[in-house]
C-alpha cells in the first residue's frame, strides 16, 4: 500500500523504476481494445478480429467439474507442479495423440502458458543472456526475457522461411552471448508453423551449441493441415509450453503447462512455489475434464469450425486486396501484408475500426521487420461476424477508391 500511495501522490518525488521497464512496450491491440471500447459505449456495433480468443467458452463437462469441485471444497493450495490426475491426464494425451511416452513428472502445471513461460525464463535467463526468435513473433515472448535481464534478439523472418526461424537462421545469429532459441509453432501472429524436419535441425544445432530449446505449442492442437505432432519428440531436452486457453478454449481460467527435463523438475518446481504458489486449484481439477472423450470430441468439432472459418477468411481478404503471402496452417490468425491499400498499417487499422468498426492488429505489436506492412485478422469469431467484417471493409476500401 506505501508503494501505491508513493506512486499516486504527487508531492512526494518519483519512485525509482527498474530500467528493465524500458525494454517491455505497451501491447498495442489492448490499446485497440479500449479505442473499440469507447465507439461501443457510443452505439456502435463492432466486430473484434483483433485479440486471439476463442468466441467458445469450457467444455460442459469442465464447467460441470468446477462446479463440483467448489461444492466439495476441493480449494486448497496444492503442489506446486500440479495436482497429480491432471499432470498424468496431460502425459495421457500427448500418448494417444502425438504417441509420446511423457513422464507425468516433467510435466508442471502453471497458472497459463505466460506462468510457464516466465518459469522457463527464470531458470535459463540471467542479464546478458541473448535468445533467439523471429520477428514477427507474439511481442509477450521477448518481453517474458527483458523481464529477466535478458536480450531477445528478432531475426527478421519473411514468406519464404513461412515467418519462422530456419536451422541457417539460427547458425548465422548465433553468437558468443546466445544461450537458445524461443519458437512458437503455429505462431502467433502468422498462424504458420516450422516443418518438422526443419525444426529437428535447429534443435540439433542448439543442442551442439549446448543452448535451449524452448517452443511454445500453445496453438498445436488447433494444426489443420498435417498430423498431430509436438516438439517433445525431438528429445527430452527440449522444453514445451501449453496451455488450456485455446484449443479447450478456457482462456480465462488461466490454466497452463511446461514440460521439461528431468533435471530441471528441482529447480523449476522451486521457482514455482515462490513464485505463484500453485495454478487455481479448482481450474486444476476442472482440467482433469477436458481430457475426457466427450470433450475432446467438442473440441474437434470447434476445430474444425475454426478451419471452415480460416477456409472463408484468407480468400475474402485477398479478394479485398490484402496480400496473403503464406496460408497459415493453425491457430486462428491470418497475417496479411496491407502494402497495396495503404502505407501505414498502424493507421489502417485505426481507420478501419473508425469508419467502418472492424478491429484488426497492425504489426506494430509483433516486431520491428513487418510493423508498417502487416495486420494480423483473428477469425475466432462467429461466420456471420467474419462475413459482416469482409462487407464492411469491402465498402471501406471501396469508399478509399
Amino acid at each position: 500500500m506505501v508503494l501505491f500511495f508513493t506512486a499516486m501522490n504527487p508531492s512526494i518525488p518519483d519512485l525509482h523504476l527498474a530500467s528493465r521497464l524500458a525494454n517491455i512496450a505497451p501491447f498495442h491491440v489492448m490499446e485497440l481494445a479500449k479505442m473499440a471500447a469507447r465507439l461501443e459505449q457510443q452505439g456502435r456495433h463492432i466486430i473484434h478480429m483483433g485479440i486471439g480468443e476463442p468466441d467458445f467458452t469450457a467444455a460442459p463437462a469442465v464447467i460441470e467439474t468446477a462446479a463440483r469441485a467448489m461444492a466439495d471444497g476441493r480449494l486448497q493450495y496444492t503442489s506446486a507442479t500440479g495436482i497429480t490426475a491432471l499432470r498424468e491426464a496431460i502425459a495421457e494425451h500427448y500418448r494417444r495423440v502425438y504417441g509420446l511416452e511423457i513422464a507425468p513428472r516433467r510435466i508442471i502445471v502453471t497458472a497459463g502458458a505466460s506462468a510457464a513461460l516466465v518459469l522457463a525464463c527464470a531458470a535459463l535467463i540471467e542479464k546478458g543472456t541473448e535468445v533467439l526468435m523471429p520477428d514477427p513473433s507474439y511481442p509477450c515472448n521477448r518481453h517474458f526475457v527483458a523481464a529477466f535481464d535478458g536480450q531477445a534478439k528478432m531475426i527478421p523472418s519473411g514468406p519464404a522461411q513461412r515467418f519462422q526461424l530456419s536451422d541457417a537462421m539460427v547458425r548465422e545469429h548465433w553468437t558468443a552471448a546466445t544461450r537458445g532459441v524461443l519458437l512458437a509453432s503455429p505462431s502467433n501472429p502468422t498462424g504458420t508453423s516450422i516443418e518438422r524436419d526443419e525444426l529437428a535441425k535447429i534443435v540439433a544445432t542448439v543442442r551442439e551449441k549446448h543452448g535451449f530449446t524452448i517452443v511454445d505449442e500453445i496453438y498445436q492442437g488447433l494444426t489443420y493441415d498435417a498430423p498431430p505432432f509436438s516438439a517433445l519428440g525431438l528429445g527430452d531436452d527440449v522444453i514445451v509450453v501449453n496451455s488450456f486457453s485455446k484449443y479447450f478454449n478456457m482462456t480465462g481460467w488461466r490454466l497452463g503447462w511446461l514440460v521439461v527435463p528431468d533435471a530441471l523438475v528441482p529447480q523449476i518446481e522451486k521457482l514455482a512455489q515462490n513464485l505463484f504458489i500453485c495454478a487455481s486449484s479448482v481450474a486444476q481439477h476442472a482440467g482433469v475434464a477436458c481430457f475426457a472423450p466427450e470433450s475432446i470430441a467438442l473440441y474437434e468439432e470447434r476445430k474444425a469450425e475454426f478451419r471452415r472459418r480460416r477456409d472463408y477468411i484468407v480468400p475474402a481478404f485477398r479478394d479485398l486486396g490484402f496480400k496473403v503471402p503464406v496460408t497459415p496452417d493453425g491457430a486462428f490468425y491470418v497475417y496479411a501484408d496491407c502494402t497495396s491499400l495503404a502505407d501505414d498499417a498502424d493507421r489502417l487499422t485505426i481507420d478501419m475500426l473508425n469508419d467502418a468498426g472492424v478491429v484488426l492488429v497492425p504489426g506494430l505489436d509483433f516486431g520491428p521487420h513487418t510493423a508498417r506492412q502487416y495486420i494480423r485478422a483473428s477469425y475466432a469469431t462467429s461466420m456471420e461476424n467474419l462475413q459482416e467484417a469482409v462487407e464492411r471493409l469491402r465498402r471501406f476500401f471501396a469508399a478509399r477508391a
